[in-house]
């Protein structure tokens, strides 16, 4: 593979993506190639299906080197929240005398609060704020001067069962792995930094499981896992309309929240089967759906009841319920917060259902050319 070239594998709870891509001009990106396998999914920490999980994985590393027309020998893997842990701190470390903060300093403070973990693997470190002696309160502490330095830390750490599928199944294949928490890369990539200095809200939303966190600067002060997602909709209408997954899918991508209740039944056609469907059990069903994603996002708040948070607003991504038209103004007032849909800045890009894995692309050529450098040192 070239050398500015980085392979991913973006792991979502019903999909995977192999991507091999590299940084363009104005943070853009070349794709060579990208190819997308559906798999069983997860749930509890675990994957459904390990061997079937394996087939995909290869299949899609195969068929993406059949179009490179190279080998791929490193692989960065997205971890998602599902087999994520934030272990948040706040250490200081002390000056013999007032000089000026250099990136050793800054090294020596995320060094003091790394650990081992029984059953996890320590993936990267970040920092939500740091401070100096005189309370300044700073993004990039480099060049002050200060007796001293403490810091908001997040430390990212992958199960040890993640880790341990992936290395059986890329390790026939001689493919060394590199973990990027996959939220964070998101969050990162998606959300500007000047807003993320106060803090930010993102909810991830996938098919089996949605992640919800609490930004701040380059840190995660909080994240949380639940398995509510699109498929936990479209189980519904199976329920009520008694349809084959594929056109629950299809019929879900097609529902519109804004249609003014008619007391109808209209007709549903999709492969040539026609089905007839009730227009407000549709939207009723739906709206069900989404109020379990509502339910845990907010109860996650209420749990941390800050009052900063109240009126920041809750960016939405991931490919859980961007297609449904009506879903967010349903969410945002199921949550009493003013909520946007989040998606890459880039021509045909531009989709949230694309975030995490054009996330991780940009997190893995940030880490190649170094420029992450406080992330690669504490990940590798």
């Amino acid at each position: 593979m070239g050398r500015k070239s980085v392979a991913i594998l973006d792991v979502r709870s019903s999909q995977l993506n192999v991507v091999v891509g590299e940084r363009g001009v104005n943070n853009t990106f070349v794709f060579k190639t990208i190819k997308t396998e559906d798999h069983s999914g997860y749930n509890g920490g675990a994957f459904f299906d390990e061997k079937e999980l394996a087939d995909v994985c290869v299949r899609a590393i195969s068929a993406a080197e059949k179009v490179c027309g190279e080998r791929i020998r490193n692989l960065y893997v997205g971890v998602p929240g599902e087999f994520t842990d934030v272990d948040l701190k706040e250490k200081e470390i002390s000056f013999p005398k007032k000089r000026r903060i250099s990136d050793r300093d800054i090294a020596s403070l995320f060094d003091s609060g790394r650990e081992d973990r029984k059953g996890y693997r320590f993936m990267r470190a970040s920092c939500a704020i740091y401070i100096t002696a005189d309370n300044r309160r700073v993004v990039d502490p480099v060049g002050l001067a200060s007796t001293s330095l403490s810091g908001i830390l997040s430390y990212f750490y992958c199960t040890e069962y993640f880790a341990q599928v992936m290395e059986k199944i890329f390790g026939g294949m001689k493919i060394s792995l590199r973990f990027l928490p996959t939220q964070l890369a998101m969050a990162r990539y998606l959300i500007p930094s000047e807003t993320r200095d106060e803090y930010a809200l993102l909810l991830d939303v996938g098919d089996l499981s949605s992640t919800i966190m609490i930004l701040q600067g380059s840190g995660v002060l909080a994240q949380s896992t639940y398995p509510v997602g699109r498929a936990q909709i479209t189980a519904n209408l199976l329920d009520k309309f008694d349809l084959p997954y594929d056109a629950a899918l299809s019929l879900l991508s097609r529902t519109n929240l804004y249609a003014r209740s008619s007391g109808e039944k209209t007709e549903f056609y999709f492969r040539n089967a026609g089905y007839e469907i009730d227009s407000d059990l549709l939207v009723e069903t739906v709206k069900e759906g989404l109020d379990a994603i509502c339910e845990v996002a907010s109860g996650f708040l209420e749990e941390l009841a800050a009052k900063e948070l109240d009126y920041k607003p809750l960016y939405i991504t991931g490919e859980g319920i961007c297609d449904i038209r009506g879903a967010l103004e349903h969410v945002s007032k199921r949550v009493n917060r003013v909520c946007e849909y989040l998606a890459p800045d880039l021509p045909y890009y531009d989709d949230p259902s694309m975030s995490s894995y054009i996330a991780l692309t940009d997190m893995a050529c940030a880490d190649r050319d170094g420029r992450g450098f406080f992330n690669h040192l504490f990940g590798g």
